[in-house]
């Protein structure tokens, strides 16, 4: 069954939907919108669309496409106008990240989506990396035990230009819910509360909220604790975070890239001041496991929609990781701890 597409929002991060969306079987792009009518021309030329509706708002976009899927990359600011407007006109909704600007527009949403029996997902790309998956089969399968404390570290030094450095807590919402809801992915458990504290170093580009740390208190009893920054030049770690994960029986450490350690507590007997630690494969990926970021989390929303599913990041799930970027900005405001409320 060939499914049409329309996307809106044709800047930079529109290049990757639109590679993703031309590797998926009966998947056709009928429609592009952009503010800047001549960008979405552009953009279509670029990947040789043939004969797309170009529009310069989402009214005109869906009246002339008439979409069964509406692809949302547009700013923050604008997305709870444009999902509501695709939802009403009956498309199901994939959007970039995240779902919204307040919890509630994101509870709107999700009550939209319920109303007009559609789905509305989010582009959580990063779930769909394969150290994600594997490192998520092995905690899940209590390789290191019940989890007590997991550890992410960000730092990268970026110059993206455009809005990203005129935002308000750019790393917390623009980039921190990558983690968050890797954090989510990887071990099962949502956060129940957060202390974070947010600056803006002296030799940051951005206009506010470069750099933050936060403390998570975990629906199981866990912590879990984020430092980051986006003006951190040198030592960078990977765009995926640098993780420890401590658990009853063992840790678990990925580098964000490739290499992911595991050791246990060996059966030997004590020698000085150190239990015994034996190294664990970690898993490979299972059949089943969607990877190749954009690439998965557009297949995964398609196969939704032509199956009736749900896929992994429907919004009434993904609203528990825009819950604790909110919660970590509201305690940053604050200056103390706050409960994370779905």
């Amino acid at each position: 069954m060939e499914l049409k597409a329309a996307l809106i929002g044709c800047g930079a991060m529109s290049r990757a939907w639109l590679q993703a969306a031309a590797r998926i079987p009966d998947l056709r792009i009928v429609g592009l919108a952009d503010l800047d009518a001549e960008r979405a021309k552009r953009r279509a030329a670029e990947f040789s669309l043939k004969d797309p509706v170009v529009a310069g708002d989402i009214h005109a976009l869906i009246a002339e496409s008439r979409p069964d899927l509406l692809f949302d990359v547009v700013v923050p600011s604008a997305r709870h106008q444009v999902v509501s407007a695709g939802l009403a006109a009956g498309c199901h909704v994939l959007s970039e990240k995240p779902m919204a600007e307040t919890l509630a527009d994101a509870r709107d949403l999700v009550a939209r989506a319920k109303a007009a029996g559609r789905i509305h997902a989010v582009v959580q790309n990063r779930r769909y990396v394969e150290g994600v998956r594997r490192i998520a089969r092995a905690v899940r399968s209590g390789a290191i035990g019940a989890i007590t404390s997991v550890h992410a570290d960000f730092f990268l030094a970026p110059h993206f230009g455009g809005f990203r450095e005129e935002m308000d807590h750019v790393l917390l919402l623009d980039m921190a819910i990558h983690g968050f809801d890797a954090l989510r992915c990887m071990t099962g458990l949502a956060a129940s509360g957060v202390y974070c504290r947010e600056w803006n170093p002296p030799q940051s580009w951005y206009r506010q909220g470069s750099s933050a740390a936060a403390i998570f208190e975990l629906e199981n009893g866990a912590v879990f604790v984020y430092r980051g920054s986006w003006c951190a030049q040198g030592a960078p770690t990977s765009w995926e975070c640098a993780w420890r994960f401590v658990g009853a029986k063992g840790a678990l450490t990925w580098d964000g890239s490739d290499q992911i350690r595991i050791e246990i507590l060996g059966s030997g007997e004590r020698r000085g001041l150190f239990d015994p630690v034996t190294p664990v494969e970690p898993p490979p990926l299972a059949p089943e496991d969607r990877v190749d970021g954009h690439f998965g989390v557009l297949s995964d929303f398609v196969s939704a929609v032509r199956l009736g599913s749900e896929p992994e990041t429907v919004g009434r799930d993904n609203i528990r990781s825009l819950a604790m970027v909110l919660g970590a900005i509201e305690s940053a405001d604050a200056g103390r701890r706050v409960d994370i409320v779905i």
